[in-house]
C-alpha cells in the first residue's frame, strides 16, 4: 500500500499538452490562411452590398 503510485495529475497533463498542441496548430493555420480567408469575406460582402 505504501509504494502505489499517483497517477491522477499524469492524465490532466496529457489534455493540456493535446489542447495546447491543438492550440498552436490552429493558430498557425489562422496566420497562415487568415488574409485569403479575410479576401474572401470581403469578396462576399462587396458581393452583397448594393
Amino acid at each position: 500500500m505504501l509504494f502505489l503510485t499517483r497517477e491522477d495529475g499524469q492524465g490532466l497533463v496529457e489534455y493540456a499538452l493535446i489542447l495546447v498542441l491543438v492550440a498552436i496548430v490552429v493558430i498557425a493555420i489562422l496566420a497562415i490562411l487568415g488574409p485569403q480567408i479575410g479576401e474572401v469575406f470581403s469578396t462576399i460582402v462587396a458581393a452583397l452590398s448594393p
